[in-house]
């Protein structure tokens, strides 16, 4: 059983898999403050809003607490475009990223081809005509 795991992290690609997700983890916190410190001021500045969080729509239920706070039901879809946001974004700069890594790295070297399947059967074909 133990030689069997071992095969499978050695065969499948775990590892680096595993290197995958702790860099994705990693970049996380940085396309965070991307969004929220560099592109929502700029999309404030457009829209007059930085921050559409506080966007929502009221279902005229209201709650009073135990704290006396009054705490509303209402969709909050400001929260919504703050997300499609950060994932357009995240998208945009991954695909940057797969962009500049296809570039830097060199170009796969291009198995010599050899006869097509046609060339082939037109091989045997004559081959068998002159036998």
């Amino acid at each position: 059983m133990i030689q069997e795991f071992k095969d499978f992290i050695n065969k499948g690609g775990v590892f680096e898999a595993a290197v995958g997700l702790i860099m994705a983890l990693a970049f996380k916190p940085v396309v965070d403050s991307l969004v929220a410190d560099v592109i929502m001021p700029i999309v404030g500045a457009v829209f007059g809003q930085p921050d559409f969080s506080g966007l929502k729509i009221g279902l005229g239920v209201e709650e009073t607490l135990e704290d006396g706070t009054v705490q509303e039901a209402a969709i909050t879809y400001g929260a919504f475009i703050n997300t499609i946001v950060s994932f357009v974004i995240i998208g945009f700069v991954l695909f940057m990223l797969v962009k500049l890594y296809n570039r830097a790295s060199p170009p796969a070297e291009e198995e010599e081809a050899g006869p097509s399947e046609i060339d082939l059967l037109t091989e045997i074909r004559d081959g068998l005509k002159t036998s």
